[in-house]
């Protein structure tokens, strides 16, 4: 076999669709889609990377693959058995999934919803799934009995881990189950299946940070190990050829701009490897399209992480309580088959159905709707427009003042005046304005705001000219300019670190702001003023002065409006956000390299869960905003000839 190493390397995604239950079986569907003219070798692999379901679903997902460069390739999948529970357990794991996520931040044991491990990986041909999945179904039915229910399962937890654990006597009973399938799927399907030899159990946190195993811990003692549950015995499949890849989900639609770029839809998912990121520029990824197995570079800011499991398939689930097989009234949900038997509306209340035929349903905290959100304290973090020193260099200031201190445009994207500055127009070298086009992007997320039905009930910015001139314009979009006044924060101003000189900049003071037509509140009084602040103030002092000033923010606005808008710098949509939501800072080379990667005008939006003072990220109301460069033209050099 070729090495594993040229395998990972390649990607073949699979087609998302919607739910389309359906009796055919990969006999009679193959037929079907030979008699159209697929070839076997495609035909199968469409089956297999869509579960199975239906004709339809197939043929959407060849068309959607046509151009696929790794159609042909014969590397076959991986398959994987695993036990599921349902029913009350599954509420209280989903619960556990959920607040761990919140209260903590995302582990290893995210990547995978709840489960027992019955086998390792192993591979199997794609004319030999439907063999595998009557193996399954086969073994199912001679433990029929069995297995003693419910489960015993015991908590343990360590340093860096926490499970619970099947108890000694039932596990090997579990593991006879899965010897049992190892046979039947050798003889019918020629395949090769390793029982799991370990300790058998549900995995519930792993590589989490020391200081996240109180929390974990007190989480994982509330689960109710004595819930009600049906053990499902499911037979999952994944790509081997993404095994190491991260796997992404769009959230935004893109149409390329360039050859090399790959078109986005959401909810599509993109796998991406870290060694093809070499050719990438700042702020963009290459990655694979599972929707079309095409390649190509992509916005970073359009998609976000997403779970390993997320595109897993399923090729049968069959409950191991009462060793029935799905029936034709059984419920479709996530691509999972469960027995007719167990009650529908209990399903729908654990697990959201997603529309992707075939697919495990992620076990992620699912976003708000508007009517829900409405009662609960939101913050809106967003970055500055484009500044006058990065477009026109730091020497624009000499450019465009005469010799007795008057402005003078010369360009289009300059501002037509700039507010008046009583230590004279030198002071705008360490306190820019935006240009025209940054006024212009503020003013585009305003309307876009508009647009949602978002209000915003308080503003505060930091200190710096271009901030507030964000605010201002967003505040303009809004057609909220003059109706809500902005509070100007020096507590909001970048890590000081990256100030240049020995001195901090020196501000328009609010009372000039004001003169200058600028909406800014006069009265309000800074939670940390100017004078707080020091030059080359440590990492440790900046993330310290962000999430104290942000706290003392949200409280100052609790119970007097619904949502908040801070206006700062690129470094202020992490360090704002990131300690409120429980989770500890991250050191400051990561730091950076988040911060470099935020645009202008960077949008991010966290939410209160209920009154719990925790807080969580969830989608922005708003799209990103993405422009190309404009470099500077003229016409002179370029046009006349010598």
């Amino acid at each position: 076999m070729a090495a594993k190493e040229d395998l990972y390397a390649k990607v073949t995604p699979r087609r998302q669709r919607q739910t389309r239950p359906s009796t055919i079986k990969h006999g009679s569907t193959l037929d079907v889609l030979l008699s159209m003219g697929f070839p076997k070798t495609r035909a199968l692999k469409a089956l297999v990377s869509t579960g199975g379901k239906n004709v339809q679903a197939a043929c959407d997902w060849l068309f959607s693959h046509v151009d696929d460069p790794f159609l042909d390739d014969p590397l076959p999948r991986e398959y994987v058995l695993y036990l599921r529970p349902s029913g009350p357990l599954l509420q209280q794991l989903s619960h556990f999934w959920q607040q761990s996520r919140i209260s903590c931040g995302k582990n290893k044991a995210h990547n995978i919803f709840p489960h027992i491990t019955l086998c390792q990986f192993f591979m199997c041909a794609d004319g030999k799934v439907d063999a595998l999945s009557d193996a399954l179904q086969a073994t199912v039915a001679k433990w029929k009995a069995r297995i003693p229910m419910p489960l015993p399962l015991e908590l343990y937890t360590s340093s860096t881990f926490i499970g619970l654990f099947v108890e000694e006597q039932v596990a090997e009973v579990l593991k006879g189950f899965a010897a049992d399938f190892a046979t039947e799927a050798a003889a019918k399907a020629d395949v090769h299946v390793e029982p799991h030899k370990k300790q058998l159990h549900v995995t519930l946190a792993y590589h989490f940070q020391a200081s996240h195993l109180p929390i974990l811990e007190k989480l994982a003692k509330s689960v109710d190990v004595a819930s009600g549950c049906d053990w499902l015995a499911v037979l999952f499949s994944r790509d081997i050829r993404f095994a190491n890849h991260e796997t992404l989900q769009v959230m935004y639609p893109y149409v390329p701009q360039n050859d090399d770029e790959l078109e986005l839809l959401p909810g599509d998912f993109i796998f991406m490897s870290s060694v093809e990121q070499s050719s990438a520029s700042e702020g963009w990824v290459y990655g694979t399209s599972l929707g079309t197995g095409l390649s190509g570079m992509l916005p970073e800011n359009y998609v976000n992480r997403a779970d390993e499991s997320d595109t897993w398939v399923v090729h049968g689930s069959h409950s191991i309580l009462n060793c029935a097989s799905p029936s034709n009234s059984g419920s479709t949900v996530g691509g999972v088959l469960f027995d007719g038997k167990l009650n529908d509306s209990l399903l729908d209340s654990f697990v959201d159905p997603p529309g992707l035929t075939g697919l495990c349903p992620p076990m992620q905290v699912s976003r708000p709707t508007s009517q829900s959100s409405l009662s609960k304290m939101r913050l809106f973090v967003c970055r500055h427009g484009e500044r006058m020193d990065v477009v026109f260099g730091k020497h624009w200031v000499t450019q465009c003042f005469d010799s007795k201190g008057r402005y003078v445009r010369s360009n289009l994207n300059m501002p037509s005046s700039l507010p008046p500055r009583s230590g004279g127009h030198r002071d705008f070298d360490k306190d820019c304005p935006v240009t025209v086009f940054g006024s212009t992007q503020a003013r585009l997320v305003g309307e876009a705001l508009l647009e949602s039905h978002e209000s915003i009930d308080f503003v505060y910015c930091s200190p710096s000219l271009r901030c507030v001139q964000t605010a201002q314009h967003i505040l303009q979009g809004l057609q909220q300019d003059g109706k809500t006044k902005i509070r100007v924060e020096p507590g909001l101003f970048e890590w000081t670190k990256w100030v240049s000189g020995t001195s901090l900049p020196t501000w328009i003071p609010p009372s000039e702001l004001a003169a200058a037509k600028l909406s800014v509140d006069t009265t309000y009084r800074p939670h940390i003023p100017v004078s707080k602040l020091v030059v080359s103030e440590s990492y440790d002092t900046y993330i310290s002065r962000s999430f104290q000033v942000t706290r003392e923010i949200l409280a100052e606005c609790n119970k007097l409006g619904n949502t908040v808008l801070i206006v700062a710098h690129a470094s202020s949509l992490e360090a704002c956000t990131r300690q409120i939501q429980g989770l500890t800072p991250q050191n400051s080379k990561d730091f950076v390299q988040v911060v470099r990667k935020i645009p202008y005008l960077g949008f991010c939006a966290c939410e209160e869960m209920g009154d719990t003072g925790v807080w969580q990220l969830v989608d922005p109301p708003i799209l990103p905003l993405t422009h190309g460069p404009n470099h500077s033209f003229s016409w002179r050099e370029m046009l006349m000839q010598d």
